[in-house]
């Protein structure tokens, strides 16, 4: 079938991949300049992102039932990468070896409360944080010198590269035709209205995020990401400091990178990342890693993601029109998940 797909961030770009390997001819339009990355507060919000897959510690955040759809997105991811792994260029990196939550001594009843939470929204799940003693924690992460820090393992949890990812996909999704520069002002069931007139098509995919307004009451919510060049620091997996002021995270990566960030920061301001911002989120993570003293800051990142007034995320289809919207902050853990789900229940399933 002819597919008309609105939006080439996370969601477009894995449903244009998809669908092109099921066999249809796909066709994606979206405002940007063309694909590339941008670190300007502009792109696509999917390359503004560490790539944290933490469906246990999204449960502090999220119902249970939303945060469950990450299990099944981290099987999925692990399958995408993969069979993006046997294209040309870079694999993307992809890591499921837990993730930790940590805390300082004088934070431990908040960090209770959270594990309280989280415990409670897990209690039907095989998976479940683990209490990690002084001996185990260094075992694990030796570059965690904190004095009297308290560590859960979550189990399970992974991580990915998210801009190897957005690349790859793009760039191994067969005959598709991406069109940038051409914003979607409108659609209706099997037509896109673009700046030239309404194109028709079997399907529609509205995947827009931000872009979807005003028809979806959506609203923009801030995420800060501070990346760091540490080749001499170790750090093994994923950690989330359970920080009185912050929801603070740090994510390695390959080549000795390290993402710092806070989760999200209700504004829809784009400006740069703020001094005192930078300061804060620096200062927390070398209480945590003394050598992220000698880390080189490469750039200084913000974007929007979308988010509807309840935090979670909207399916709709109806015949030749399928929209997918409001992952709020769990973008890369809930979108093959919902497109999975949504194409289960369209004749565009997958082969």
């Amino acid at each position: 079938m002819r597919i008309g797909i609105a939006g080439a961030g996370l969601l477009g770009r894995l449903a244009a991949w998809r669908l092109a390997h099921a066999g249809h001819e796909v066709e994606v339009f979206d405002p940007a300049e063309g694909p590339e990355p941008r670190f300007d507060g502009q792109g696509a919000a999917g390359f503004t992102a560490a790539g944290m897959l933490s469906p246990l510690a999204e449960l502090d955040a999220c119902d249970a039932d939303t945060a469950a759809l990450g299990w099944h997105s981290i099987a999925a991811w692990a399958g995408i990468v993969r069979r993006l792994g046997h294209g040309p260029g870079k694999p993307p990196h992809f890591e499921a070896e837990g993730s930790l939550l940590v805390a300082h001594a004088q934070d431990q009843g908040a960090a209770r409360r959270v594990l309280a939470r989280i415990t409670a929204g897990a209690r039907d799940w095989p998976q479940q944080p683990v209490a990690l003693a002084a001996e185990r924690l260094r075992e694990l992460e030796p570059a965690l010198h904190a004095p009297g820090l308290q560590a859960w393992l979550l189990p399970g949890e992974a991580s990915i590269c998210t801009i190897r990812t957005l690349n790859a996909l793009r760039v191994q999704a067969p005959g598709v035709c991406w069109h940038w520069r051409a914003p979607v002002l409108g659609l209706k069931p099997g037509r896109l209205q673009l700046p030239s007139g309404w194109r028709s098509f079997d399907w529609v995919c509205d995947l827009r995020g931000l872009g979807a307004r005003p028809e979806l009451p959506l609203r923009g919510v801030r995420g800060e990401l501070i990346w760091l060049h540490a080749p001499e620091l170790a750090l093994r997996r994923p950690l989330r400091l359970l920080h009185p002021r912050h929801r603070l995270y740090l994510v390695p990566r390959p080549g000795g990178q390290i993402l710092l960030g806070a989760s999200e920061i209700e504004s829809e301001d784009r400006s740069p990342v703020s001094v005192r911002t930078a300061l804060e989120l620096l200062s927390a993570a070398q209480g945590l890693l003394p050598g992220l003293a000698e880390a080189r800051i490469l750039r200084l990142d913000r974007n929007l993601r979308p988010a509807l007034p309840d935090n979670r995320p909207q399916l709709s289809c109806e015949p030749g029109l399928l929209r997918i919207n409001g992952l709020y902050r769990h973008g890369w853990l809930l979108a093959p998940a919902l497109l999975d789900q949504a194409l289960a229940d369209t004749e565009l399933e997958a082969a």
